[in-house]
C-alpha cells in the first residue's frame, strides 16, 4: 500500500515546479534589470513566499490556516540565507549568476520540503498517516 507522505511528496514537486518557475523568473528578471543578486534574490523569495504559502498549503497540505504565515516566512527565512550564502561562494568562484541560481534549486528545494513537512505543516502530515 502507498504511503500517503509519499502522494504529499509528488505533489510538493508538481506545485514546486509552479513555484520555482514564478521566483526563479522573478530573479532572473531582477538580474536582467541589473540588481546585485543578493536583492534580487530577496525580493524573489519575498513575492514567491506569498505566493508559495498559498499553493504548498492548499494543494499540497490541504490547509488554508493563515496563523501558519509565520512558521513558513521562518524556513523561507532559512532557505533564503541558504540560497544568498551558496550564491555568494558560487559568485566567489566566478560563476554565472543565472547558472549558481539554477544550481541551488534542488538542495534548497529538498530542505524547504524537510522544513514545510517538519516545521510548518507538521499537523497535516500527522493527520495524513492516521
Amino acid at each position: 500500500m502507498l504511503n500517503p507522505l509519499h502522494f504529499k511528496f509528488v505533489k510538493y514537486l508538481l506545485v514546486g515546479v509552479m513555484n520555482t518557475a514564478f521566483g526563479y523568473s522573478l530573479y532572473a528578471l531582477f538580474i536582467f534589470l541589473n540588481m546585485h543578486y543578493s536583492a534580487a534574490l530577496l525580493l524573489s523569495t519575498l513575492l514567491g513566499v506569498l505566493f508559495n504559502f498559498k499553493t504548498i498549503g492548499r494543494l499540497v497540505f490541504k490547509n488554508g490556516r493563515n496563523d501558519l504565515i509565520f512558521r513558513f516566512v521562518a524556513v523561507y527565512a532559512v532557505t533564503y540565507l541558504l540560497n544568498v550564502s551558496g550564491l555568494r561562494i558560487f559568485s566567489s568562484y566566478g560563476f554565472n549568476m543565472y547558472s549558481a541560481g539554477a544550481l541551488l534549486l534542488i538542495p534548497v528545494t529538498v530542505i524547504s520540503f524537510l522544513l514545510h513537512n517538519t516545521v510548518v505543516f507538521k499537523e497535516s502530515v500527522l493527520n495524513a498517516a492516521n
